[in-house]
């Protein structure tokens, strides 16, 4: 493993430990991705005495432009040089309460360190002291594991995952980043267990789920969630998809599945969180919208309404932020149905003066959640879906190109329009300016200044308000 440790820090980490008469270890991560060929920022290092003790050292021999943190609480502390971030702790033995995943800390042997890690592929260490540089220590079989393609933890399952049930997330996301599969003895448990995730923060539960979203195909880690019952205890919302209904014969899809699919068709384009979010949410309000209707089955008329009202709620529960990111999920849901419906019609400018007008900037991620929307097998309308939405795209940058309806802003503002006609702020103002927009969009007027003046002259004259003076040619105005 010495042709793994070529960075200078490791050298001087094997020169203090041995000044200090003590031994370091790196173990953990950077282990782990040495055999997956990942690069890692992360190194972890375990010390035989003071984790501290030695980062001190190690500050000091790196000098003062080297930023050092300590968490005497913890027993630990994180150095920060260049792009590298590493983290000193004791070595150390845990045990744990009924009621809490936070662990009762010993001082421990590597042995005692390397049980209480929570995989099998996370529990390898090198040996860093000079006379073992270089020593791979294994007792666990991870790199089998690894080359397996296995999760499993070092000690009995129920008592790793009753410990820290976060775990049983992490099992699952490392499952689902990876490939990997989970040991059967290690799914049984996280079944078992599945009730214990309760007394974990959902911060940290959001957490690990977003890095499952995030992984290459996100579908395989919630069908493991959902398989093992968590999903449950934490996102019930989306377990109500699940499932397909009858009646007189007739049955719609299980909209879960079929959630899933776009989320990795989704994945497949775009490592963007939120259009992930928003992959997973376009459905949601299903269940509370489906309805039989005999002459034309099943159908979730308004799902798209509900579910954009749905997202800050949900965003809510997972303590996801209520900014910008949700308005987003919340626009992604709300129309994801427009672009799949003009393909399926006759594509008119104005249809596509609307859809640029309400997608605004996000029309490129509304196209790709659409397009993902797509999960037929059915060959033939696959093919049709791919043309009508060429089509579609065709004229959205047909119409973007002549109009500018793309994060459009309007040619006469509120300003102008009190000024021509002495008005103040009112209904009349907000009844022209909305006028105004509709004829753009409707292809009434071209979206530039003057044609939008002389409408504005037009619709004040119906309203009967009288113009004070004409700024059509004033070039301040036009700016």
């Amino acid at each position: 493993m010495k042709k793994h440790l070529q960075q200078p820090i490791f050298s001087i980490l094997a020169e203090e430990a041995a000044a200090m008469d003590t031994e370091a270890f790196v173990v953990g991560g950077y282990v782990r991705d040495i055999f997956l060929k990942r690069e890692s920022k992360d190194i972890d290092v375990v010390v035989l005495g003071s984790g501290i003790d030695l980062a001190k050292k190690i500050a000091k021999r790196l000098g003062d432009h080297v930023h050092v943190n300590y968490f005497k609480n913890f027993g630990t502390a994180m150095i920060r040089m260049d792009d590298l971030e590493i983290e000193f702790v004791g070595a150390r033995k845990e045990s744990y309460r009924r009621d809490s995943r936070k662990p009762i800390v010993e001082t421990g042997t590597l042995e005692d360190d390397q049980k209480r890690r929570d995989f099998t592929i996370n529990a390898m260490a090198i040996h860093l002291t000079e006379s073992n540089f270089g020593e791979l220590i294994d007792p666990f079989n991870g790199v089998q594991d690894l080359h397996d393609h296995i999760i499993r933890t070092p000690l009995d399952p129920d008592i790793t995952f009753s410990d820290d049930p976060l775990r049983m997330m992490r099992a699952i996301r490392f499952a689902s980043q990876l490939n990997f599969t989970i040991n059967p003895r290690e799914l049984r448990a996280i079944k078992h267990n599945k009730d214990r995730i309760k007394i974990v923060s959902i911060e940290r539960i959001t957490e690990e789920l977003n890095k499952i979203i995030l992984s290459p195909k996100p579908s395989k880690g919630f069908d493991l969630l959902f398989k093992t019952g968590l999903l449950e205890i934490f996102f019930p919302q989306f377990c109500l998809l699940h499932g397909v209904e009858y009646v007189n014969g007739k049955g719609h899809k299980d909209n879960f599945y079929h959630t899933l699919q776009v989320l990795d068709n989704v994945a497949k384009v775009s490592g963007d969180l939120w259009l992930r979010w928003a992959a997973i949410l376009h459905d949601i309000a299903k269940p509370a919208t489906k309805r039989f209707e005999p002459d034309h089955g099943w159908t979730f008329h308004g799902h798209e309404d509900k579910g954009a009202r749905m997202v800050k709620h949900i965003f809510k529960q997972f303590k996801l932020p209520l900014n910008e990111k949700m308005k987003f999920v919340e626009k992604m849901v709300q129309l994801h149905l427009r672009p799949i419906v003009l393909a399926q019609d006759f594509v008119t400018d104005s249809a596509i003066r609307r859809l640029l007008f309400d997608a605004n900037d996000d029309i490129d991620a509304l196209m790709i959640l659409c397009k993902a929307d797509i999960t037929t097998k059915n060959e033939y309308k696959i093919r049709k879906y791919k043309d009508n939405f060429q089509v579609v795209q065709d004229k959205l940058k047909e119409v973007e190109e002549k109009d500018r309806i793309r994060n459009w802003q309007p040619p006469v503002m509120g300003e102008h329009i009190m000024s021509t006609f002495n008005l103040k702020p009112g209904k009349e103002v907000g009844i022209i300016k909305n006028a105004i927009r509709e004829a753009i969009l409707e292809g009434e007027i071209k979206n530039d200044y003057e044609e939008a003046y002389l409408y504005m002259l037009k619709k004040g004259q119906e309203l009967g308000l009288t113009c004070i003076h004409n700024l059509l040619h004033s070039q301040e105005d036009k700016k």
